[in-house]
């Protein structure tokens, strides 16, 4: 019993972890990046949002956005087998508000709209209207990917505590 509750614990630390990097990351997306990206006129904005997309997919941001949700999934099945126990609950809420806050949203709404802004020419005329409406809608989603990774944390932590 001591190993499974390491190994809990280990998973838990790892996924808070996680959850705290991919928070930081959108945040900063929030807070400066696509602000900056709003101030540049649309080709320029559309240019640099097109090479993050293709220089953020590396193996150091997959490992730790995969491998978040890894550690939140298998920290859910680890909380439900182990119900009863303090700070079960606390685990679980973390990593569901993770997986389907940060996760999901990423794959859902996020990474649909990188894909239509990759197929578009920055020079293209008609570009301005389509960055127009990325940027507002991007930046929405991603502030509900920011909270829900932070929330996530906490909460993993909160869980840890107990």
């Amino acid at each position: 019993m001591a190993s499974f509750d390491n190994l809990l614990i280990t998973l838990t630390f790892l996924a808070s972890l996680g959850c705290g990097l991919m928070a930081g990351l959108f945040f900063v997306f929030s807070v400066a990046v696509m602000k900056a990206f709003a101030r540049l006129p649309s080709a320029e904005g559309i240019a640099a949002m097109q090479s993050i997309n293709v220089a953020i997919i590396n193996p150091i941001f997959l490992t730790v956005f995969f491998g978040t949700a890894a550690a939140c999934t298998l920290v859910i099945i680890a909380s439900l087998l182990h119900w009863r126990e303090s700070g079960a609950v606390y685990l679980i809420l973390g990593s569901v508000l993770y997986l389907v806050g940060s996760f999901l949203v990423t794959v859902v709404f996020n990474v649909p709209k990188n894909n239509a802004l990759a197929s578009v020419s920055p020079a293209d005329p008609g570009s301005t209207s389509l960055w127009a409406s990325y940027l507002d809608k991007w930046t929405t989603w991603n502030h509900v990917r920011t909270v829900a990774a932070l929330a996530a944390m906490a909460l993993l932590v909160i869980g840890l505590c107990y």
